[in-house]
C-alpha cells in the first residue's frame, strides 16, 4: 500500500517538483526517472519555415501610385514559422513519425534532437485524413522508441506525455488514459483518439504518449480548448492505427484506401429493437449498398447489422467507417453481422475506390483547367456514356485546346471511353492528344499538344 501510495503521489505531482530520492527511513521512492533517461531521446523537436504570398491591396501593386506617394516596395512574401514534436521510430532508416499538421506545406524542416543536433528532414509521406506524416534524417546515434500495442491500452492506464509545448524544449507532463475510442470529434478525417489528462499544449503535437515502460502507445494530435491552453482534454492517435498509416507512406508514400462501398448508421435502442437484436447490442446498421461494389458482391444487404470486423467488435458506423479506412486495397474483410436476427459472416476483399471526378491535369498537362467527371445519360437516341467536362478555367490550357463545359469526351487517342478509368488508359505520355468530344447533339474532334 505505502508503494501504491507514493506512486499515485507522483503521478499526479508536477514533474517538475523535486523529490528525494528516498525518505528519511531510506526506502527508494517510486520515480519514472529511470524510464524517462531511456525514452526522452527518442523524441525530436520539429521546425518548420513555410514562404506565405502576402496579400496587397491593388493599388500598392500599382508602380505609379508607389511612386507618386513615395510608397516603398514591400516584400510579396514573407517566412512563417512553426513548430511541433516528433517520435523516432527507426533509427536504422532515420524514420520520424509526426503529425500531417505540423509538416503541411513547409518549405523547410529542421529537427533538433535530445543531444543538441540539429538535422534537415524530408517528408517521406503524409496523410491529412489521419494527421500522420513520416519524415527521414539522414543520422546515425539516433534512439528509437519501443511500440506498444494500443488496443491493450484501458482507462486508467499510467501514461505520459512528451514533446516541445510552446518551443520551450523537451517537457515531461503525466496522467491516465481518459477514455479510449473517442470519435466524432471533426478534428480529423479517422478518428479513434486516445483520451488523455496528460498536459498536452501546443508544440507537443507530433510528441510521444509511451506507458511506464517507456513504450510508445500514441502519438499527441489535439487538444479541446476554448483558450488554446491545456485544460486536462487532450489526443492521441493510436499507435496501432499510426503504424498502419506509416507502413503505408514509407512504402508508397500516400496512403492507398479502398472501399467496400456501402453506408452505415449508429445502432440506436430503438433501431436494435426494430431488428430485433438484445437491447444492449452494439454496431452499425446498413444503409445503402452500391450496385456492384465488394460488399454488393460479397453479398451485404441494407438493414443488416455489423457486430464485428475481423474479429473485433464495432462500436458504431463511426468505428466500421475508420476499419475499412485503415484497410489497403486488396485485402480480406471479414464481417460478422445479423440478419433478421441471426449471425452470419461475410467476406469480402477491399477494391480501388472508383474515380468519379478528378482534375484534368493529374490526366495529362493539356487538360490542365478542366475538371472531368463521369457521366451517363439517357436519352432518346441512345445511351451516352463518357467523361464530361464539369468545368473549364478561362484562358486555361484546356480552354484554349476547344474544350467547354458540357462537353462529353466519347474517345480518347481513338479508343472508346466510357468512365474516367478508361480515359487514363487511354492517355499515352506522348505530347497530343486527340478527342472525340460530343456538343448539343453534334461531335467533333479536338486535338491538343
Amino acid at each position: 500500500m505505502r508503494y501504491l501510495a507514493a506512486l499515485l503521489l507522483i503521478v499526479t505531482l508536477p514533474l517538475h517538483a523535486a523529490l528525494p530520492a528516498a525518505d528519511s527511513q531510506g526506502e527508494q521512492l517510486p520515480t519514472l526517472a529511470p524510464m524517462l533517461e531511456k525514452t526522452v531521446p527518442g523524441v525530436v523537436n520539429i521546425f518548420t519555415r513555410t514562404k506565405v504570398t502576402v496579400r496587397q491591396s491593388p493599388l500598392l501593386s500599382d508602380p505609379f501610385f508607389r511612386r507618386f506617394f513615395n510608397v516603398p516596395d514591400q516584400p510579396r512574401e514573407r517566412t512563417q514559422q512553426s513548430l511541433g514534436s516528433g517520435v523516432v521510430v527507426d533509427a536504422g532508416n532515420g524514420y520520424i513519425l509526426t503529425n500531417h499538421h505540423v509538416i503541411d506545406g513547409a518549405d523547410e524542416i529542421s529537427v533538433n534532437t535530445a543531444d543538441g543536433r540539429t538535422l534537415q528532414a524530408t517528408v517521406v509521406g503524409s496523410d491529412p485524413e489521419t494527421d500522420i506524416a513520416v519524415l527521414k534524417v539522414e543520422q546515425d546515434n539516433l534512439t528509437e522508441l519501443p511500440m506498444s500495442n494500443s488496443d491493450s491500452l484501458r482507462v486508467g492506464d499510467f501514461v505520459v506525455a512528451i514533446g516541445n509545448p510552446f518551443g520551450l524544449g523537451q517537457t515531461v507532463t503525466s496522467g491516465i488514459v481518459s477514455a479510449m475510442g473517442r470519435s466524432g470529434l471533426g478534428i480529423e478525417g479517422y478518428e479513434d483518439f486516445i483520451q488523455t489528462d496528460a498536459s498536452i499544449n501546443p508544440g507537443n503535437s507530433g510528441g510521444a504518449l509511451v506507458n511506464l515502460r517507456g513504450e510508445l502507445v500514441g502519438v499527441n494530435t489535439a487538444i479541446l480548448s476554448k483558450s488554446g491552453g491545456n485544460v486536462g482534454i487532450g489526443f492521441a492517435i493510436p499507435i496501432n492505427m499510426a503504424r498502419d498509416i506509416m507502413a503505408q507512406l514509407i512504402e508508397h508514400g500516400a496512403v492507398q484506401r479502398g472501399t467496400l462501398g456501402a453506408q452505415a448508421q449508429d445502432l440506436t435502442p430503438d433501431l436494435a429493437a426494430a431488428f430485433d437484436i438484445a437491447e444492449n447490442g452494439r454496431g452499425a446498421v446498413v444503409t445503402q449498398v452500391t450496385r456492384g461494389s465488394p460488399a454488393d458482391k460479397a453479398g451485404l444487404k441494407a438493414g443488416d447489422v455489423i457486430t464485428h470486423i475481423n474479429e473485433r467488435p464495432v462500436k458504431d458506423a463511426s468505428d466500421v467507417r475508420n476499419r475499412i479506412g485503415l484497410l489497403r486495397i486488396g485485402e480480406k474483410v471479414q464481417m460478422k453481422i445479423l440478419r433478421d436476427g441471426k449471425p452470419r459472416t461475410i467476406r469480402a476483399v477491399v477494391e480501388e475506390p472508383e474515380l468519379v471526378s478528378i482534375e484534368g491535369e493529374k490526366l495529362h498537362p493539356r487538360l490542365a483547367g478542366a475538371v472531368l467527371a463521369n457521366v451517363v445519360e439517357d436519352t432518346v437516341k441512345g445511351r451516352i456514356e463518357g467523361v464530361a467536362v464539369a468545368d473549364v478555367a478561362p484562358g486555361s490550357p484546356a480552354m484554349q485546346a476547344g474544350l467547354r463545359q458540357g462537353d462529353v469526351i466519347a474517345q480518347a487517342n481513338r479508343q472508346a471511353v466510357s468512365d474516367i478509368n478508361s480515359l487514363k488508359a487511354a492517355i499515352t505520355d506522348s505530347d497530343a492528344l486527340l478527342l472525340n468530344v460530343q456538343r448539343r447533339g453534334g461531335a467533333l474532334f479536338i486535338l491538343l499538344r
